[in-house]
């Protein structure tokens, strides 16, 4: 295998030069991006294949001179640069000199797209549309409060003081729960996820979730025990199990509509156990069951961080379960969460 052959076998494109400034080897990949034709553009000069611009109209080679640079220079950062029909590429690039006193013998210029950059940009962006977003509401709420109690305390009655303070108390709970969740999307993410599994009770745990959240809404939510609670013994980490059902539920109440049905079975696995959550709204379509589980995905006008899906599933699979969507008989959404009896085999 030849240096061509090995430079097209590279996921980003290679440009090198010799010494003298003339290209010397093209990959196919770079090729495609700079426009030309990889053959042909050996024997001509650096600066009339790399095509690359940036915004003031100076090209590459213009901005880096990598053969006027100081001898202990070896290459340049990663930079932005566009191609000739103004897609971004990340390029980089090495120069060589067989020592210091020496001129420069080589320059190799890699390619990479910006799309992967531009992505993960998005999502920063998307966190911190969020994070903004989801923390302004609740802060200025227990602003506002604060501020009233402070300037107005003598003129209000006790019940208007346990109105505000109770109000303050619910905004601060929201901002401890999404501060809660965006620490749990980090750990997931990489890999950090801390799990303290122990044998627990499904049923207990779903019940409290289930009188927790029905206290908070005037939706009515059943629950549902098909088999004996002596066969509902799970190997979980109590408060991760606990997150995932109130997420299901919190999820059901905001965006379904009628009746939340929550269920605990027997699974079809006898390893495992099945939680079901059904509403009676809208149902969520086929095409779009895959994206409920990224990040930030929202449907509808309801609200939300866009992240309770997104945890159910790290969550659900970090304990060697499944999680999928389907429809309820009678219409609406059904999550259907099996989860493993005994600790999974490693």
């Amino acid at each position: 295998m030849d240096a061509r052959d090995l430079a097209d076998a590279l996921p980003d494109g290679v440009v090198v030069a010799d010494g003298d400034g003339m290209v010397v080897l093209v990959s196919a990949l770079a090729g495609r991006m700079l426009g030309v034709d990889p053959c042909a553009s050996i024997g001509r000069t650096l600066g009339d294949v790399l095509r690359l611009s940036n915004t003031e109209g100076q090209t590459w080679a213009e901005v880096n001179r990598p053969y006027d640079t100081l001898p202990t220079v070896t290459g340049t950062p990663e930079q932005a640069w566009l191609l000739p029909d103004g897609t971004e590429v990340l390029v980089v690039s090495t120069i060589r000199r067989p020592s210091l006193d020496a001129a420069v013998d080589q320059v190799s210029i890699s390619l990479r797209s910006g799309r992967g950059r531009k992505r993960l940009d998005r999502e920063r962006s998307d966190l911190v549309a969020t994070v903004a977003h989801e923390l302004r509401s609740p802060l200025t709420g227990v602003k506002g409060f604060v501020q009233a109690l402070l300037n107005r305390w003598d003129r209000l009655n006790d019940d208007q003081k346990k109105l505000m303070l109770k109000t303050v108390a619910s905004d601060s709970d929201r901002l401890s729960r999404l501060i809660a969740e965006l620490l749990d999307v980090a750990r997931i993410d990489t890999g950090r996820l801390q799990l303290y599994p122990r044998a627990s009770d499904a049923s207990v745990l779903v019940t409290r979730v289930v009188e927790s959240v029905g206290s908070a809404t005037s939706r009515a939510i059943e629950l549902d025990i098909r088999t004996r609670e002596d066969e509902l013994e799970i190997h979980a980490d109590p408060d991760k199990f606990t997150q995932v059902v109130t997420n299901l539920v919190e999820n059901a109440v905001r965006h379904g509509d009628g009746v939340v049905t929550v269920i605990l079975d027997a699974a079809p696995d006898p390893d495992q156990i099945l939680l079901v959550v059904e509403d009676h709204g809208e149902g969520i379509p086929v095409e779009l069951r895959q994206r409920v589980f990224t990040k930030f995905w929202k449907h509808g006008a309801r609200g939300g961080s866009g992240l309770g899906l997104y945890i159910v599933g790290g969550l659900t699979h970090a304990h060697g379960g499944t999680v999928r969507i389907a429809d309820a008989e009678e219409g609406g959404a059904r999550i259907e969460v099996t989860w493993p009896r005994e600790q999974p085999a490693t």
